[in-house]
């Protein structure tokens, strides 16, 4: 399509207009990408906890916002001097790039880039958005993209192809909350062969990490939830013991954690419910000398008290985001196992619904069944 008979779209998307309060579905404008953009096709999205966050004005409260940050779409059109996708390629939207030429990138230890960084202001690089209500007001984006719209613009460098032999919604699961715990067992820390872990968290993310440390072959994965269904579905992705503390309220997580262990602790545990007091558990439920604890999960509460005797005992706190993964050099690697049957994306898929059910699709995450809820477009 040439670029100068690009037009303005007008698609449904769900707008939230304050804190707390539920999304409307409504009409929108969606504008041509400018140059180094892509203007996507929404195909699919789906829910994230992150999202619930953002509903709720974290980190920044910035109305009306669309939100949704995981999904996969399809190239409508792109702007001058994009080639990496062409109009048609099935693509996955991310909201960290890789450069591969700033420190970060060149440094081989860290995703987040300093070229195209993790943004939080709801605007493009030129500090402008690509969306509007009807009346012409401004509708700021959910970090770069907000999936839950029909279309949606976004800058090139934070687009990903994937193959089209991939189900839809098996794509959105890997562009947040699978990918961020599978990709911290090998890119923020290297689970070992014979190695212990524990996940606090059972949701998507925590069955990621489970996956991951399968895969890297730990000897024990012990999952740790109150939710007593998460068990039969922890052991399909590769947890060897589970623990429910709420059978026990006088027993913290790291006791029960280090009962397992003869006293000794895992060597690798990952934080993925985002409660603050539980970030203390994962420290203490590592390996005084040489445990690893990962912070992954995100909550209402961004503070909280650490307690510092553990770490100075010789254990290690990283935190992460989206799991380390680079978006160019290591999704596609996550796609190859997905092409070849070695993942479990199909069993998080519990519910589905159309953008008009939004609303009620954030009940249903509530729900001790539910794990990933998808959006069909």
């Amino acid at each position: 399509m040439c670029k100068a008979t690009l037009k303005t779209i007008t698609c449904k998307a769900a707008v939230l207009r304050g804190v707390g309060e539920p999304l409307k579905v409504e009409e929108i404008q969606v504008d041509p990408p400018k140059a180094s953009e892509v203007r996507i096709k929404m195909l699919c999205a789906s829910l994230c906890h992150t999202d619930v966050l953002c509903c709720n004005g974290l980190p920044i409260p910035l109305f009306p916002r669309i939100p949704g940050h995981e999904g996969v779409g399809m190239v409508e059109s792109v702007g001058e001097g994009v080639t990496e996708v062409k109009e048609g390629d099935i693509v996955m939207p991310t909201y960290i790039g890789e450069c591969g030429k700033c420190d970060n990138c060149r440094s081989g230890k860290s995703n987040l880039c300093h070229t195209y960084p993790l943004p939080f202001n709801g605007v493009m690089p030129d500090g402008t958005s690509r969306m509007s209500t009807s009346d012409g007001t401004r509708i700021y984006h959910h970090f770069t993209c907000s999936t839950w719209s029909e279309y949606i613009v976004i800058g090139a460098n934070y687009v990903v192809k994937v193959d089209p032999r991939i189900p839809l919604p098996h794509a959105s699961f890997m562009s947040c909350g699978y990918s961020t715990g599978f990709g911290s067992t090998w890119r923020e820390v290297l689970v070992h062969k014979g190695s212990t872990v524990a996940v606090l968290g059972l949701g998507a993310v925590g069955l990621g990490v489970i996956e991951g440390a399968r895969t890297q072959e730990a000897a024990r994965i012990i999952g740790v939830d109150i939710n007593e269904k998460k068990r039969a579905l922890g052991e399909v992705f590769g947890m060897t013991d589970f623990i429910n503390p709420s059978k026990d309220s006088d027993k913290r997580v790291s006791e029960f954690v280090n009962e397992l262990t003869g006293g000794l602790g895992v060597d690798y545990c990952f934080e993925c419910t985002g409660v603050p007091s539980l970030l203390n558990e994962a420290i203490e439920s590592s390996k005084v000398g040489i445990g690893s604890a990962v912070l992954i999960g995100a909550g209402t509460e961004t503070s909280g008290q650490i307690n510092f005797i553990p770490l100075l005992c010789g254990r290690t706190l990283k935190g992460s985001i989206y799991g380390g993964i680079r978006t160019k050099s290591d999704l596609p690697i996550i796609f190859d196992k997905c092409l070849n049957k070695e993942l479990h994306l199909e069993e998080l898929l519990t519910h589905e619904v159309s953008l008009d059910e939004i609303n009620k699709a954030l009940k249903v995450m509530k729900q001790p069944d539910c794990v990933k809820v998808i959006i069909k477009y």
